[in-house]
């Protein structure tokens, strides 16, 4: 029988290298297409490129310490690379948020009928879009900028009491309740988008409904068997939307329970980490599903591949 220990050293190395590969694959094709079909980019594709570029960010910082912890490597973070560290990862996970709440919006108003009290958002969206990136970025850096100052690197491997605590960093009075504003600001900061985020699914979801029953009111096979390209962007922003909510709330519990008790679990440690790294993990994949630059990638590939088979065939 294989041992936990080495399940969670390939769990988290086989994490790594799909989120790496699966986001930097969706980045690749969406500056393929900037670059070399400028006529095909739209402005969501900024925000997916953003969103991307956030979660490789976070799985690199997160899981490059999850990793190292779990081979036992010690001494690995001193107090600069703990500040570093955690705020890269807090301040990636918060933009993560921001950016799944500003896609979500953004399909809501974009699948908005004309003569429906949103529609006078349309022209505005590429303003407020960068706006609300650029307010995301200065939101999250100053909330965890909070951080470079209370972590430092851990000083006792037996801490016992309330307080952030890994296995290689800790914040400075560990034990003290003077966190209570910062994770309180964390937690509304966090609701507000999460709220958002729900609120634009219900209208999804009550769209898809919808136009699902005229559909069949009209009784065309067109219209229930080929779903339009903003049909299928918002299943995948759906799907995606509905896969954060459930990791976010499983995250968040192990979180707050691993601050509020006294003994520290250094396996809760690494299962939580592996939560944190789900959503950047699997979101590229979601999104891949129904996108038509990726599609049209695969396609070539095939018919490149098959196009060799033949020849070597006839070779």
């Amino acid at each position: 029988m294989i041992p936990s220990d080495t399940i969670l050293h390939i769990f988290l190395i086989l994490q790594f290298c799909l989120g790496v590969i699966g986001n930097s694959a969706m980045l690749t094709l969406h500056i393929y297409n900037f670059v070399f079909r400028p006529h095909y980019k739209k402005l969501i594709d900024l925000v997916f490129m953003h969103l991307t570029i956030v979660n490789i960010l976070l799985i690199v910082f997160l899981l490059t310490k999850g990793i190292m912890l779990s081979f036992g490597v010690l001494k690995f973070l001193d107090d600069i690379g703990c500040k570093a560290v955690l705020f890269s990862c807090r301040v990636s996970r918060g933009l993560s948020i921001c950016t799944t709440c500003v896609l979500s919006t953004f399909q809501v108003i974009t699948i908005t009928p004309s003569n429906s009290q949103w529609a006078w958002l349309k022209p505005k969206l590429s303003t407020w879009i960068f706006a609300f990136i650029i307010c995301s970025w200065l939101i999250n850096l100053l909330i965890y900028g909070f951080m470079l100052d209370v972590i430092i690197a851990k000083t006792n491997d037996t801490h016992v009491g309330q307080g952030y605590s890994d296995g290689y960093c800790q914040n400075r009075q560990f034990g003290n309740h003077n966190s209570g504003l910062f994770i309180s600001i964390v937690i509304i900061h966090d609701l507000f988008y999460v709220t958002v985020m729900m609120w634009a699914s219900l209208y999804m979801v009550n769209f898809l409904y919808r136009h699902h029953k005229r559909a069949q009111h009209l009784h065309s096979p067109s219209l229930s068997s080929q779903p339009s390209p903003e049909h299928k962007a918002t299943h995948s922003i759906l799907s995606l939307v509905s896969c954060f909510v459930l990791i976010y709330w499983l995250n968040n519990s192990f979180t707050l329970y691993g601050f509020y008790t006294k003994e520290k679990i250094p396996r809760l440690e690494s299962i939580n980490t592996i939560l944190t790294a789900c959503y950047p993990t699997i979101c590229p994949f979601l999104l891949m599903k129904n996108n038509k630059v990726f599609l049209q990638f695969i396609s070539s590939f095939t018919v490149l591949r098959m196009g060799c088979f033949q020849s070597s065939l006839h070779a």
